[in-house]
């Protein structure tokens, strides 16, 4: 794999102790695969590209029919429950190491705001080589919590999230997302991003309300 880029991280307003005192939400620890997860994650994301995309004969199909309950039948032994497998919690990787992340990489990160850089994958073609509205809130919303966390805000949840569509968002090509802290209302994080390409013409802009979890709230 090509060598990664180091993200400017600045967690000096981070308390992980909002964990502790703030709503029921568990606190994940990072987790530290083997060297080979990060090959296994990018397989199965060129796995689901094809998957939306080939033309195959039929026998084609049965023969990856066959290789893919081959696949279940290994991995099915160690099914693990939220939290313990390193999906969603290899920070280094993009989109965290999660499939269901998009797979963007973090190039800063502060209480200033996040900037995430990566591109959108034929897995997400919505049509006529746009990518797909619903994958931008996806992406804007992901872009939020990260937000929330290096403002040193509370742990909190999505309260809203409005998108503004200025432009088709192409796939395949290098795009640069860029979201920071608006305003705090008391439990109320307001949060605003915008989508640019390399020009910088914006291809979607968002606004969101993150609202701080109450004592026990899940």
């Amino acid at each position: 794999m090509s060598e990664r880029v180091k993200p400017v991280i600045d967690s000096s307003a981070v308390d992980a102790r909002r964990y502790e005192q703030h709503g029921g939400f568990p606190k994940w620890e990072p987790a530290e695969p083997g060297p080979d997860f990060a090959d296994f994650v990018e397989a199965m994301r060129t796995l689901q590209d094809l998957a939306v995309s080939v033309d195959a004969p039929d026998e084609v199909y049965g023969a990856a029919l066959a290789q893919a309950r081959q696949m279940i039948e290994l991995l099915e032994p160690y099914r693990a429950p939220e939290g313990q497998g390193p999906a969603g919690r290899t920070m280094e990787l993009p989109g965290r190491g999660s499939l269901l992340m998009l797979p963007w990489t973090v190039v800063e990160a502060g209480p200033d705001g996040i900037v995430l850089t990566g591109e959108f994958r034929r897995y997400h073609l919505g049509g006529n080589g746009a990518v797909h509205g619903g994958v931008l809130p996806l992406l804007f919303d992901d872009l939020m919590g990260m937000i929330v966390h290096y403002a040193g805000r509370p742990i909190s949840r999505t309260a809203y999230l409005h998108v503004n569509y200025r432009k088709v968002t192409p796939l395949e090509t290098p795009l640069t997302v860029r979201g920071r802290v608006e305003r705090i209302d008391r439990r109320k994080t307001f949060t605003s991003a915008e989508l640019t390409d390399a020009e910088g013409t914006v291809l979607a802009d968002c606004e969101a309300l993150m609202v701080q979890l109450l004592p026990g709230q899940p």
